[in-house]
């Protein structure tokens, strides 16, 4: 087994490894991030890592590319340090949406990007509510993909207790949606939508009582929020009393804010694996949970090789 346990984070989302950090009693690691005049990353360990269990805390968010090869290049410099195990935490797990070939001529990017972060020399990746659970069996190290809902549930359970539907807005969310109204002993009402093409949706059905109701529009992630939107105004036809939105992974891309701003949403719940400190300035409407407990204690499971998976029996 590893030696002691070291955590590091590229720039993605510092303010979330500060927290995993504090939740750990540990202080993040020293390594300078920076770029060379022409944009190329440049990163350096300083401090010693020989033989430790290392964690890496890096969401592939905006700018995705750049995040990316961040992950790649530290996972690199940790390896050739001789850290003992390298596990790349990856809270929101990017180029996910192209899991597998729906077109001719395209690429299966999430199996690209799976075999780029084991190559580097990852030995284990943790990740948050993965867009395809499928997604586990591109790589070929050990993948622990956490969920958000318990983190949800509790929010919601607690302020949104009384009439409560929730509402899948496509049907791939059916299951999630299903597991989540379970939860909390809500019902169920599913949006029947037809993609004319990427990042555009036309909202066609409702399927399910809405009427009266505070209704829980439930996504993994929102991006431009055109799906969202287009379904607030499908279920508000039909007579939610309160609309809400939760989703783990706020991208919120392109019009996003606009639209969540203009559109009859009281609140979004979302989580923290994408930093939301500049998007909340922007939108009042946004309800940020923290995700560094979970993370924390997922962490410290994997070191003490102790079970990740009790924490959502």
């Amino acid at each position: 087994m590893p030696q002691g346990i070291k955590l590091f984070s590229g720039n993605a989302n510092k303010p979330l490894a500060k927290e995993i950090a504090e939740y750990l009693e540990i202080p993040l690691g020293d390594a300078a991030v920076s770029n060379f005049a022409d944009g190329e990353i440049m990163v350096q360990i300083n401090e010693n890592i020989r033989g430790d269990d290392v964690f890496l805390v890096q969401s592939t968010c905006d700018p995705v590319n750049n995040n990316l090869m961040e992950l790649l290049l530290m996972v690199d410099a940790l390896k050739r340090a001789s850290a003992g195990r390298i596990t790349a935490v990856i809270p929101y797990y990017g180029y996910a949406r192209q899991d597998r070939k729906v077109l001719p001529r395209v690429p299966i990017s999430a199996k690209l990007v799976a075999d780029l972060i084991t190559v580097a020399g990852t030995n284990r990746v943790l990740t948050i509510d993965l867009h395809a659970g499928q997604i586990q069996g591109f790589f070929n190290i050990p993948v622990d993909n956490l969920y958000a809902t318990p983190v949800l549930v509790e929010y919601i359970k607690n302020k949104y207790s009384n009439k409560t539907v929730i509402v899948s807005p496509d049907a791939g969310g059916v299951e999630r949606a299903r597991a989540f109204a379970k939860r909390l002993g809500a019902s169920l009402a599913i949006i029947d939508k037809r993609r004319e093409r990427a990042n555009v949706s036309e909202v066609m059905n409702v399927i399910g009582d809405v009427k009266g109701k505070n209704a829980i529009l439930l996504d993994d992630m929102i991006d431009t929020a055109g799906t969202i939107t287009q379904a607030v105004s499908a279920i508000k036809e039909k007579g939610a009393k309160r609309i809400i939105a939760a989703c783990t992974h706020a991208v919120l891309s392109g019009p996003a804010i606009e639209r969540i701003n203009k559109s009859a949403l009281e609140e979004v719940i979302v989580t923290s694996t994408i930093p939301m400190a500049e998007k909340k300035k922007k939108c009042k409407k946004l309800t940020v949970l923290p995700m560094s407990p979970l993370l924390g204690e997922a962490i410290k499971r994997i070191h003490e090789e102790s079970s990740v998976s009790s924490l959502f029996i």
